[in-house]
């Protein structure tokens, strides 16, 4: 399709270029393929950070409802760089992993 096709052609042919076809995109330029290949790579590497990153959360919560303050010390403390390497690597936003070190801090003070 070159330049001289109406503007209306261009636009359906610039949404065309990212259309869902069979879980991928089609891609209409080699850098369009390249995008979508660095995507597909990067969702992988944030999809493990994010895993790692609730992971820890949960050894943090297990550790508060089993009681065990010196468990839940620990594990918060495990918890922490990672969430905090999540809000760098831009995976978190930095006020959600502030608000949940802050709520898991003051659980894991108030047990006995």
């Amino acid at each position: 399709m070159g330049l001289s096709a109406p503007p209306f052609r261009r636009a359906i042919a610039r949404l065309a270029v990212q259309f869902w076809s069979f879980g991928r995109f089609m891609a209409n330029t080699p850098q369009a393929e390249k995008r979508i290949r660095r995507n597909e790579r990067r969702a992988a590497v944030n999809k493990a950070r994010v895993s790692r990153i609730r992971t820890q959360l949960k050894k943090v919560e297990s550790a508060i409802t089993a009681g065990d303050k010196s468990a839940a010390q620990l594990a918060l403390q495990a918890a922490q760089p990672e969430l905090m390497r999540g809000v760098s690597k831009g995976v978190v936003h930095k006020n959600t992993a502030s608000r949940k070190i802050a709520r898991l801090t003051k659980r894991v003070a108030a047990i006995a």
